[in-house]
Parts: structure tokens; C-alpha cells; sequence
């Protein structure tokens, strides 16, 4: 035996009929039904067959809304049948991401552009793959906010920059820290020294005459760049060369 599932109609928007919202009084629909009853009357509109299908529209929806209990019962249709419809389409995930992307120190002094992926903890399955341009002088914790791409996914995922550990160069706010090497003789007299930038290069670095082991020099606008723009400064921390002794000097 076959079975056929039985769909009832639509109910028809007697509202919209009378050009009323649903919240409106039982005046106004009495108002409404007697304007547009008029407008559209076959005395009017004798030659109009659109006429005659609005006119017996207009007496359909004011039959039903015109009396309070079929109105209650049409109204509590109405509510079922939008609830039914919102059940019935695919919900839309509304969920935003934070994830930590880690960048090298000359990512942010120079800029770069990466693929990022992303795993939602909601979809362990599914990974979203972000492309990030970082541009020059791009502050560390800056949050990138970008619309979600995976298909059913609404939200957005907000990527945030984090200094990844560096062996020579260490990040302190918006300065770098590092140590430099030199002899006991430019410690004594001074002068500049050479080494080289996160972002390559070589920097002059001016060292005081009697800079004694672990002071430290500052170098301004050699360190990271700051949220409101510039940089912070290079903190270099002095240490000494081991002396080379001949076999004379022993």
C-alpha cells in the first residue's frame, strides 16, 4: 500500500489583503475592509475581473479578522506555520573565532603574507584557510577581523599577532633586547661597533668610553614598531670577548 503525504495550502495573508500589520485594532480592520471595499466595489469597476478576485479577497480576510475568535484562531495558524518554517531551513552557525598567529621579529619590522589555517573547536573536521598580509611596521597584538569562509558558517574569525621567541633578539613591550660582544680595549676607549639588524643589515651601535660588562646602550628607533606608530628603541647589553692569551703572555 502507497502512502501520500498530505500537504495543506498556505494560508493566505489576510493582513497584507487589508494593508495591516498584525498588531492592528479591530477599527482599524473595519476601517480598512470598508475603504478598499469601496475602491474595488463591481459598481466601479463593472469591466474589471481583477476587481471582482480583490473584492472577494477583501470579504475573505475581513470574515475572518472581522470576528475575534476566527481572528485568534487564524493568528495561532499563522504562528505554527512560521514556526514550522524556521525549523525546516538549515540553521546558520553565527560563531566567531580567536586565534593566535606567531610572526618572526622581521615579519613585523619588514611585513608578510601567509596562509593561516584555522580549526573551528565547534567542527573538528573542518579547517578554514585564511590569507594574512601583514603590512611593514605592523605592531605586535594587532587582531585582524575577518567574515568566516566555511559554507555554513556565519561570525567572523579574528586573528591576533604574536612575536614568535627569537635565539638573538628578545621583545620587552616595544623594545628589543639583545647582547653584544666586544674587546676590553673599544670598552675602554669607546667608539662604534658593528651588528647586525633583525631586519638585516648592519647597525652602528656607539659605545661609551668605561662601559663596564652588562650595562646597556640604548638605540633609539631600532626597535619594534608601536601601536600609534614609530618604534620603540634597541637595548643592547654589554658583554666582553674572552681574552686571547699568547704563550708569551703566560
Amino acid at each position: 500500500m502507497r502512502y501520500h503525504r498530505c500537504l495543506s495550502a498556505p494560508q493566505p495573508d489576510h493582513y497584507a489583503t487589508l494593508g495591516l500589520d498584525r498588531g492592528c485594532s479591530r477599527d482599524e480592520i473595519r476601517d480598512a475592509f470598508r475603504s478598499l471595499a469601496k475602491r474595488y466595489h463591481p459598481d466601479v469597476n463593472a469591466d474589471s475581473p481583477a476587481a471582482r478576485v480583490r473584492t472577494q479577497q477583501l470579504n475573505a480576510a475581513y470574515e475572518i479578522l472581522g470576528d475575534p475568535a476566527r481572528r485568534a484562531a487564524y493568528d495561532h495558524e499563522l504562528n505554527r506555520a512560521s514556526r514550522s518554517a524556521a525549523a525546516d531551513r538549515p540553521a546558520k552557525i553565527q560563531r566567531n573565532i580567536t586565534q593566535d598567529v606567531r610572526l618572526r621579529i622581521e615579519d613585523f619590522l619588514k611585513g608578510a603574507a601567509l596562509d593561516v589555517q584555522v580549526k573551528d573547536a565547534g567542527n573538528p573536521d573542518g579547517t578554514e584557510v585564511y590569507q594574512l598580509r601583514v603590512a611593514p611596521d605592523t605592531a605586535p597584538g594587532t587582531r585582524f577581523r575577518l567574515p568566516r569562509s566555511g559554507a555554513m558558517a556565519g561570525g567572523y574569525v579574528v586573528l591576533r599577532l604574536k612575536v614568535l621567541p627569537g635565539y638573538r633578539f628578545k621583545v620587552r613591550g616595544s623594545d628589543l633586547r639583545c647582547e653584544l660582544r666586544i674587546d676590553a680595549q673599544r670598552a675602554m676607549q669607546g667608539g662604534l661597533e658593528t651588528m647586525e639588524r633583525p631586519t638585516g643589515g648592519f647597525l652602528r651601535v656607539p659605545i661609551p668610553a668605561g662601559v663596564k660588562r652588562g650595562e646597556m646602550v640604548r638605540v633609539r628607533g631600532e626597535g619594534m614598531p608601536k601601536p600609534r606608530g614609530g618604534r620603540g628603541d634597541l637595548l643592547v647589553r654589554i658583554t666582553y670577548r674572552p681574552e686571547v692569551r699568547t704563550t708569551r703572555s703566560r
